[in-house]
């Protein structure tokens, strides 16, 4: 009889085992960016957070610094499952479709305030055509405001001219053209590289990055004319998060809400440590003239433009809402 009951006892244990590994559920997160950078940071703390609030039941594998897939790379590779959840920057895909462009788009939303605004806009919007591609929105952060990196004062646009100018997207690429500098797609994991070798000579890019990469070691300075502020968006396969049971797809959610709140926190608060640090480091931080300023709106007005040409009716929507709100 005591034998029995060991035994019995013994293959509720096992049973228990069993179920107990079916219900845990591991997702790989590539990341382009490295483990420094404050977007990989929150990453980190929203990984830790999923663990904890699923009791370990989802437990997500964080890959920065395109370890696992290049940033171009990672959008693909979450929709077609090769990872079940990914960070991606929005405006890497502004040629596949209009929707991920907007916030990308110079001086359309300048500050935090305005580009929260734009988000809530956006929002239902990019909600939409991830779906339509098999993932789901969980949440985005921004970057700080982006500026211009350059090694010689800047008198007027012109002075951009010929200038090989760093492209990480359709959209810096389409400035390049516009201000009549050279655009090499570069994104962050080669950065370092290309600028220490000459391959790029200036760039518009965040405080963020600049503070990443040492950017003062390649670059003397940064006019900060705030000329948008990019979204990161953490992105999820639809059948994945489908297959998750009710506990684990509500700690991914609720993990999800925080990691938004905190990141939009994070990026708001870091970027005068950003610019102060560089600035330490021998970076000399001007704002732009007002001429400055109004000559590169008006040379970079036709983006916005050709943004509502190619967007059609639901980017008049998403405008409408925007300037509304």
């Amino acid at each position: 009889m005591f034998k029995k009951s060991l035994l019995i006892s013994s293959l509720l244990m096992t049973v228990m085992a069993s179920t107990q590994a079916l219900a845990s559920t591991k997702w790989d997160l590539p990341s382009a960016y490295p483990e420094s950078n404050f977007h990989t940071q929150n990453l980190k703390a929203f990984a830790d957070n999923v663990a904890k609030l699923s009791n370990n039941e989802l437990t997500i594998t964080l890959h920065p610094n395109a370890s696992l897939f290049k940033a171009p790379e990672i959008k693909r590779a979450v929709q077609g499952n090769q990872a079940q959840i990914g960070e991606i920057i929005l405006t890497n895909f502004a040629n596949e479709d209009a929707i991920f462009e907007l916030d990308g788009v110079p001086f359309v939303a300048s500050g935090y305030d305005a580009a929260w605004k734009l988000y809530q806009a956006q929002k239902p919007f990019l909600e939409k055509k991830l779906e339509s591609q098999g993932m789901k929105l969980l949440y985005t952060v921004a970057w700080p405001p982006q500026g211009i990196f350059v090694n010689k004062e800047l008198n007027s646009v012109a002075d951009l001219k010929g200038l090989k100018w760093r492209a990480y997207s359709p959209v810096t690429a389409k400035i390049a053209q516009l201000v009549g500098a050279q655009p090499v797609t570069i994104q962050q994991a080669e950065l370092t590289q290309a600028l220490a070798t000459g391959v790029v000579n200036s760039l518009m890019t965040s405080s963020a990055t600049g503070y990443d990469i040492k950017i003062n070691e390649y670059i003397k300075y940064f006019y900060d004319n705030e000329a948008w502020l990019p979204k990161n968006a953490v992105i999820v396969n639809k059948k994945a998060f489908d297959q998750l049971n009710p506990a684990q797809q509500k700690a991914l959610l609720e993990a999800g809400a925080q990691a938004e709140k905190d990141g939009w926190a994070l990026s708001r608060e870091k970027t005068d440590f950003f610019k102060s640090e560089l600035t330490k480091a021998g970076l000399k931080i001007i704002q732009p003239s007002e001429a400055l300023q109004k000559e590169f709106v008006e040379t970079t007005k036709v983006m916005l433009d050709d943004w509502v040409k190619r967007a059609g009716d639901d980017g008049k929507k998403l405008l409408e809402t925007y300037q509304q709100k």
